[in-house]
């Protein structure tokens, strides 16, 4: 079953193209974690009134099991973000760190509960 995405764009213009990036990398993200529930994406230029063009700024919510992973992106460098393609890749960038974390943490609870289990039935590991 695919992944729900959900992708509002607020003070942009809707892009095809910048919806298929981000579906792929939504895809990408369940690659490393097929548990994930949903994901919905923000594409937003809040900063109306510079000169040389819009700064972009990204959020993303990914639902996993009893968590929400929330990256909010927003570049102070103007130069790296003017375009949204780098704005949603550095986003994204963080997010899949932030469930890199998430996924190491869940197996490491994975393991102390089993170590914890054995203990509890007088066997080690290595019974």
């Amino acid at each position: 079953m695919p992944l729900p995405v959900e992708i509002n764009y607020r003070n942009v213009d809707t892009s095809d193209a910048l919806s298929a990036d981000i579906e792929a990398k939504v895809a990408k993200l369940e690659e490393r974690f097929n548990r994930i529930h949903s994901c919905r994406v923000i594409v937003e230029a809040p900063h109306q009134k510079h000169h040389q063009g819009n700064l972009y700024r990204v959020k993303i919510h990914v639902h996993v099991p009893n968590r929400e992973l929330v990256v909010d992106h927003e570049s102070h460098d103007k130069q790296q973000h003017e375009d949204p393609y780098v704005a949603v890749r550095d986003a994204f960038d963080a997010m899949r760190r932030q469930l890199d974390d998430y996924v190491q943490e869940l197996h490491g609870h994975m393991k102390a509960d089993s170590r914890s289990l054995n203990a509890s039935s007088g066997r080690t590991e290595s019974s």
